[in-house]
């Protein structure tokens, strides 16, 4: 994530971390020499087809809205991401509260709170298709390995309680606030798991793709009579404008991933780390700070 204060105006022209511009620089670069060729071809070989600006604008409106409807969809799966990793953040911290009431043993309390540590580090690694970490195994309770997932981890936290319940370390009314803490962090996790799972309808990618730029072709041929030599530029700037957009669309839809403008999945566990550190008599951990403006 992008983390700055509001640029003077010279930055907001040239920044470019966090801009989507690289990744669509070889688009722009095709459409300018393609408008370039057209052009010349009008001015100095034989004259082109001059479509009407008409049809193109009835189009750019078509494929505006239908770029906006995009947008709009991957911020909500962006957004409700963010809402479930703070819902888990929350869980966490309530968690080691509930645990300081009902578990009396110390020893009872840090397996769990240690164990719901791992949990959310083996969730962010699951989220971003990556294997576990050091910081996903170093506190794992059932088989620490690469390949231990957060569902294990859960089910070692809900074989504990049990084990707690059941040799008298803990009443049933502890047992029943801690179990129902568990739940809320699975449906968090299942939330995520969902949005992870089910992606954007290709449809839509599809669509986008084609239909800009079957635009971005047919501007020059409207824009070369009324504007001549500056065609390219301003084909290059609608170009920005839809490519710009759906490559944004692009990285909202993916709000686990690794790009500039996913969500910082790293910091947010460091916070958890914070939160727990005092509940399981360790120094907190200092919370990451953004290098570059960006925060993983």
């Amino acid at each position: 994530m992008i983390l700055r204060d509001k640029p003077g105006i010279l930055a907001l022209l040239f920044a470019v971390r966090g801009s989507v511009l690289p990744h669509i620089a070889p688009q722009l670069l095709f459409v300018a020499a393609f408008a370039t060729a057209i052009v010349a071809i009008d001015h100095h070989v034989l004259t082109l087809p001059h479509v009407q600006a008409a049809p193109l604008a009835v189009f750019g409106v078509a494929l505006s809205l239908f770029l906006g409807f995009r947008n709009n969809a991957a911020y909500d799966r962006w957004w409700e991401a963010r809402r479930l990793w703070g819902g888990l953040l929350a869980d966490a911290r309530s968690l080691a509260r509930e645990a300081e009431l009902f578990l009396p043993d110390p020893a009872d309390r840090r397996r769990l709170l240690t164990a719901m540590r791992a949990f959310l580090h083996q969730h962010r690694c699951a989220l971003r298709g990556l294997p576990n970490d050091a910081a996903a195994l170093r506190d794992a309770p059932a088989a620490p390995t690469p390949d231990a997932t957060p569902d294990a981890t859960l089910d070692a936290m809900g074989a504990q309680l049990a084990g707690a319940l059941h040799q008298g370390r803990m009443d049933g009314f502890g047992a029943r606030t801690l179990s129902t803490r568990l739940s809320s962090i699975a449906l968090a996790q299942a939330g995520c798991e969902r949005i992870k799972q089910t992606p954007l309808p290709y449809v839509y990618s599809l669509l986008i793709f084609r239909t800009s730029w079957l635009y971005c072709l047919l501007l020059p041929f409207a824009l070369v009579e009324p504007t001549g030599w500056l065609t390219p530029l301003f084909a290059v700037i609608v170009a920005y404008i839809f490519f710009g957009l759906a490559e944004v669309t692009e990285e909202l839809a993916h709000p686990f991933g690794l790009t500039a403008n996913a969500l910082p999945l790293d910091a947010i566990c460091r916070t958890a780390e914070i939160s727990l550190a005092p509940h399981l008599g360790e120094p907190a951990p200092l919370p990451l700070q953004p290098a570059d403006y960006r925060l993983d």
